[in-house]
């Protein structure tokens, strides 16, 4: 004990923290940040996406990921410019990992080359080292270069190994590796699961030094045959207000060429013209408002005035109701 004690006095020593007056801070130059992918993903952020399993999560991150390194689109999100990425992939199985990505490669027609790397368990003899520990994180330290820009971890239960997912304290180190992630010039996207009450899975302090924390919910009407179909909230974005943050409804197609090749397409919506596209066709079907209400499970005043609206613009027979 007083040997590890004498050791991190001598760390202290060689590496003294650095302090700014108020005057070098005003005055120093630091670069502006950019998004990687606008509005909510900036340089040098840590950002977050959960949600329960099953709900496309790893889809989102892989078209995500494909944006940020070819500079395109996913969404209603652009991104700036290409930007290297990385992808630490803990469960995918190789050949799923490669259909998915070949589909958004064909979908997207990208001519260019693009900066994207691929860790997977398939293809290690060892398997992933443990990130919650600094040998696992050593071991992705060395595979980003200065190229890379976004570090995508999904998902944490698969990457992050020990200790429990309630601890507190046992997020310490992993979230001291992300800000040394930061402090160079990374960006970090996690992917994370949704315990049984939706909320994210595990201790909450995982979001105190997050930029944006978005979850994905299910459409109250949603069945098994519509796949990748997910509502997408923000819960935590700093520095977005206003319509950069209103939520909407994201739903995946797939589609085959005549060729035989496999391409897939996204669709959104804002959630609230989706539930008044909802509501004027349950209304056309004979419910009532308080019927539309339950159905739906949103507020009665939102029912009636999408009720209002669809009977002014002519969407719901006056006969009908």
């Amino acid at each position: 004990m007083i040997m590890n004690t004498n050791k991190k006095l001598d760390n202290i020593k060689k590496h003294p923290l650095n302090v700014l007056t108020l005057e070098e801070l005003l005055n120093k130059e630091i670069p502006p940040r950019q998004n990687l992918l606008s509005p909510w993903l900036p340089s040098q952020g840590l950002c977050m996406i959960y949600a329960a399993r099953e709900f496309g999560k790893t889809w989102m991150a892989l078209e995500i990921a494909y944006a940020v390194a070819s500079g395109g689109r996913f969404l209603c999100w652009e991104a700036e410019s290409p930007n290297g990425v990385i992808y630490i992939d803990g469960e995918m199985p190789l050949i799923v990992l490669q259909e998915r990505l070949y589909q958004i490669d064909k979908s997207r027609g990208q001519q260019k080359k693009v900066i994207l790397k691929i860790v997977n368990p398939d293809v290690q003899e060892f398997g992933i080292p443990d990130l919650s520990t600094t040998e696992g994180q050593n071991e992705i330290d060395a595979l980003i270069s200065d190229e890379i820009k976004l570090v995508v971890l999904d998902n944490l239960s698969t990457l992050f190994r020990s200790g429990k997912e309630n601890d507190s304290d046992g997020w310490g180190p992993i979230q001291e590796w992300l800000l040394r992630l930061r402090s160079r010039g990374k960006s970090v996207l996690l992917i994370h699961h949704a315990g049984k009450s939706g909320q994210q899975r595990g201790t909450s302090r995982r979001e105190d030094v997050l930029d944006t924390v978005i979850t994905l919910k299910r459409p109250v009407e949603y069945k098994q045959q519509d796949g990748a179909c997910f509502e997408v909230f923000f819960e935590k974005n700093r520095g977005l207000y206003g319509d950069e943050v209103k939520p909407f409804e994201a739903r995946l197609e797939s589609h085959l060429s005549e060729d035989g090749v496999k391409t897939c397409n996204w669709t959104w919506k804002l959630l609230e013209d989706s539930n008044y596209e909802k509501v004027c066709r349950l209304s056309c079907d004979g419910l009532s408002n308080t019927d539309i209400t339950q159905e739906l499970g949103i507020n009665k005043s939102t029912v009636s005035r999408h009720v209002k609206r669809g009977k002014q613009e002519g969407k719901i027979n006056l006969r009908n109701n």
